[in-house]
């Protein structure tokens, strides 16, 4: 068995996960198991020092040492990463992830603190084709997260409270700053927190049946993954947006290991690659020893 680590750093939370998995099995890694994991928010922390927390919280869940380690990947902002070995774009490492949390996944969506992203995904893993909202759209954690402090909520509340609601209000899809002028009225109007929060996540959720149009998938399941994956809220709220788009083909879905995605494909792209450089290695030395 190979152990290996993917440790992903996003802009308000790092995550850290150790995988093990079969020598020789490629870039499938079938057979492959979580052994450890440990998300921690950055809240204004020093990002060095968040990393180093969840880095020895995911290896104290895993019960191993560093030194164990075959490779440890990175990816998001991984060059604060200092320990690590190579990084991977984060559509690579999300994907490989979705995949290892349901092996039935056909697109994810990935739904970050800075942008949400739809990435078409083959079944090893390869990214085929991807979408992605802009900054400043109300499709973020960034702007849900600015939204809920503004009600006086936490995240993890926001996605019960939408489930309450019964007359969601419509809230602008075009930009963040306009719908946060949005939510200011609607308080002023005495408008309930579930419905103007089920309004949000129907905002959002209608973002993220444009980048699946465009993507043009049709059956299949997607899967969220990222910080927003556990919002069940916005989950349930993109499967009815999806149906009402005709999209209803798709099956959503999400996991609670869905938001350490991008750490578990970083830790079985790493599998492969350190397999990968052992046989150049070797057939480098088996060249060397024949000359």
């Amino acid at each position: 068995m190979i152990l290996t680590a993917g440790v992903d750093v996003g802009s308000s939370a790092v995550k850290a996960a150790i995988m093990s998995s079969p020598s020789g099995s490629g870039r499938a890694r079938e057979g492959a198991k979580l052994l450890g994991y440990h998300s921690e928010r950055i809240r204004r922390r020093d990002q060095r020092l968040v990393i180093e927390l969840a880095w020895e919280r995911a290896l104290r869940a895993a019960g191993v040492e560093a030194s164990d380690l075959a490779y440890i990947a990175s990816t998001g902002e991984g060059e604060l990463v200092d320990f690590r070995v190579g990084h991977f774009y984060g559509m690579t490492a999300h994907a490989r992830g979705a995949l290892f949390i349901d092996p039935q996944t056909t697109a994810a969506l990935d739904v970050g603190s800075l942008h949400a992203r739809a990435i078409l995904i083959d079944p090893r893993a390869k990214v085929e084709a991807y979408q992605m909202t802009s900054q400043c759209a109300s499709g973020s954690g960034q702007f849900l997260e600015n939204i809920a402090r503004y009600l006086g909520v936490t995240l993890d509340e926001v996605g019960p409270l939408s489930l309450d609601s019964e007359r969601p209000e419509r809230v602008s899809s075009i930009c963040a700053v306009l719908a946060e002028t949005d939510v200011i009225n609607m308080v002023s109007r005495g408008i309930s927190l579930p419905n103007i929060l089920k309004g949000i996540h129907e905002s959002m959720a209608g973002r993220f049946a444009k980048l699946l149009r465009k993507l043009k998938v049709k059956d299949g399941v997607v899967l969220f993954t990222g910080g927003l994956a556990a919002d069940v809220g916005l989950v349930e709220c993109t499967r009815e947006v999806l149906q009402g788009k005709k999209l209803d083909g798709l099956e959503v879905r999400t996991s609670p290991l869905s938001v350490y995605a991008g750490a578990i494909g970083a830790a079985l792209w790493g599998a492969y690659r350190h397999e990968v450089l052992q046989a150049r290695e070797a057939a480098r030395a088996q060249y060397q020893a024949a000359l």
